[in-house]
């Protein structure tokens, strides 16, 4: 059966409307503040090694409400209250800014660990200026993520944390407990890449053909416009056009258009990467997939799989065009902790974080595995 024939009027009264729509939305947008943090206080901030920050949020802390953007400090603020559930930890990417995990307060992993009664510790990676570019990946784990560990043992009696490992940074978190198991309790990764050369990564498939030292030469610092545009080539369409199909729909709905804003500014507000840190995670991981085939080395010692003894619950996404599900399920292979579990998500790599279906569903899950054994 044929479609009905395009009334010519009724088509222009329909786009006339849709622009109208339109230009209310992007008014109603310009006129929002631009975040940069999550919507959460801020408790304690506590610089670690050269280049990161520790983001503490505790239950019931004593500066529960305080205005976010002056915390305590290092000196000024006094130890956390002793806690009946072990800290967790939260490394994320180097790519990407953190607070998509404290996006709204509905959408936020951060107040649900904390209401759960852990104390919450985010490690911020912050901006690389000049000299950073000869910081390496191994002194990001060692410097930085280990440094971290101890530190929030120290303030909570030597209890050691939970490690939350996200993205790139649960490789890394990965690499902690090989490298250094005594300073974590449980490993939880999300949509952590294992296997950086399954048929569907085509993350990978255009890593294979760059020369990272050269572009690292002649960049320094690696910049958020020559990241972006790589990732967005990944998935053009989705990226570039289809998401803002729906965007004058948003005129009327200023939760929703202060969300969709939020996420928009997250997405293209990538901080530069570290010159020698990008170029070795690049080439040893992508290029090399030394962490599947047991080849990589980092602070010193050589790393496998199998020095992971910690309890470690697996979470992928069944749709992840970042990191495919074979990529993350490789882990079960090749992880020496018996303890182990996996969860598959039926949705995509944002969807773990923000969904109101993954905090209804994965995060219960999440605090109850938490509490489970030693």
């Amino acid at each position: 059966m044929m479609d009905p024939p395009i009334d010519p009027l009724r088509a222009q009264g329909e786009i006339g409307d849709w622009q109208q729509r339109l230009a209310r939305a992007l008014e109603a947008a310009e006129r929002l503040p631009a975040p940069t943090a999550g919507v959460t206080p801020v408790d304690v901030r506590l610089p670690i090694g050269r280049r990161a920050e520790l983001l503490g949020y505790y239950p019931g802390g004593d500066w529960q409400g305080k205005d976010s953007a002056a915390p305590p400090s290092e000196e000024t603020a006094p130890s956390p209250q002793r806690q009946e559930r072990p800290p967790v930890l939260i490394v994320y990417s180097l790519v990407n800014r953190p607070f998509i995990l404290d996006l709204t307060a509905e959408r936020s992993w951060i107040r649900r660990l904390r209401a759960a009664g852990h104390p919450v510790y985010l490690l911020d990676w912050r901006e690389p200026q000049g000299a950073d570019r000869f910081i390496s990946l191994d002194e990001h784990i060692d410097g930085g993520l280990a440094a971290a560990a101890v530190t929030i043992a120290d303030r909570h009696d030597g209890q050691k944390p939970h490690l939350l490992g996200i993205c790139q940074g649960g490789t890394f978190a990965l690499c902690l407990a090989a490298l250094r198991p005594n300073l974590l309790k449980r490993l939880v990764l999300l949509v952590t890449p294992v296997d950086f050369a399954t048929p569907e990564d085509r993350l990978s498939q255009l890593a294979q053909g760059l020369d990272f030292e050269r572009i690292g030469e002649r960049l320094g610092n690696i910049s958020a416009h020559w990241l972006n545009a790589f990732f967005v080539a990944l998935k053009p369409y989705r990226l570039l056009s289809q998401r803002y199909l729906d965007f004058p729909e948003l005129a009327e709905q200023p939760q929703a258009l202060e969300d969709f804003m939020r996420l928009e500014r997250w997405m293209y507000d990538s901080p530069r990467q570290p010159r020698a840190a990008f170029t070795q995670f690049a080439r040893d991981f992508y290029q090399r997939n030394g962490l599947l085939n047991g080849t990589l080395e980092l602070c010193g010692e050589p790393l496998t799989l199998d020095q992971v003894r910690a309890p470690t619950l697996n979470i992928y996404a069944a749709h992840d065009h970042l990191v495919p599900a074979a990529a993350a399920q490789a882990l079960r292979d090749h992880i020496g902790t018996p303890h182990y579990r996996e969860i598959a998500f039926a949705g995509g790599h944002l969807g773990v974080f923000i969904s109101r279906r993954a905090h209804r569903e994965l995060l219960p899950e999440v605090l109850a595995w938490l509490a489970t054994g030693p």
